[in-house]
């Protein structure tokens, strides 16, 4: 299991302040404690919409990679900001992400094969599709649109999206999301990787409950053969979810010590 650290986000009121203020310093501690907490690659996110992404992710990139020693997950759809900041990267990042709404598919694809980039996909159009059978469709449209561009299926992520299991029909989201990632893993040839933003599913829930909910889902989806996860690596309890998920996958050795 891949942890992503989904911690440097626009929710993160610390960490967007540092990064208005351009405080370097700050931002390298920040990153640091997320290595040091289990993370595998750390999420570097500076806006919602893109907008001012050419000078703040280059900027918050170095410093992240600084910081944490780890490499990088890329959130922007912002192709100019991106080219600039996967430049800085020590190695090939992941680009979070394509979907089925980006007007600039092919630039972005055009980046991601020249650097040798990872890209994940996310089964989104509009909004995020309800039934099983059209995020299958969402991503297979997406899995051919990169492999014409030359970006083979082992530097894909396939996202299925997750919404919080309060919302509507969230509960059928989240069976479908794991359906799909069933599908991916037995029908997709070439193999592909599997991902998913975890906190997405306990939004608007008590915070009391957000940490059991996650972990019970994350081990959901292992069981699926999820292989990647954008997870808040703060979350102790939820980090020990993380380590069983390992362990009983044979990534690490198990000792009691480790979850004192």
């Amino acid at each position: 299991m891949l942890v992503i650290a989904e911690n440097l986000n626009i929710r993160n009121a610390d960490y967007m302040g540092a990064l208005k203020k351009k405080d370097r310093k700050a931002i390298e501690a920040m990153a640091k404690e997320l290595a040091a907490k289990g993370a595998d690659l750390v999420n570097v996110q500076v806006s919602a919409d893109g907008s001012g992404d050419e000078d703040l992710l280059p900027f918050a990139a170095e410093a992240v990679q600084k910081g944490a020693g780890l490499p990088l997950c890329l959130d922007s759809r912002n192709a100019a900001a991106l080219k600039k900041a996967v430049a800085l990267c020590e190695e090939p990042p992941i680009v979070n992400y394509l979907s089925a709404d980006e007007k600039n598919s092919e630039e972005l694809l055009s980046l991601v094969r020249e650097t040798k980039s990872n890209l994940i996909i996310r089964a989104l159009k509009g909004t995020v599709p309800a039934t099983l059978e059209a995020k299958l469709m969402i991503l297979e449209d997406l899995i051919e649109k990169a492999n014409a561009a030359d970006v083979p299926n082992e530097r894909l992520f396939a996202d299925p999206s997750v919404v919080h299991i309060g919302r509507g029909q969230g509960q059928e989201h989240l069976l479908n999301a794991h359906e799909s990632i069933i599908v991916l893993n037995e029908m997709v040839d070439p193999p592909l990787n599997t991902v998913i933003w975890l906190s997405n599913i306990t939004t608007g829930l008590p915070k009391k409950l957000k940490t059991s909910v996650a972990s019970a889902y994350l081990c959901y989806l292992a069981g699926a053969g999820l292989n990647a996860a954008l997870v808040n690596v703060k979350d102790e309890e939820l980090m020990k979810a993380v380590y069983l998920i390992k362990a009983f996958r044979d990534d690490v050795v198990f000792s009691p010590a480790d979850l004192a």
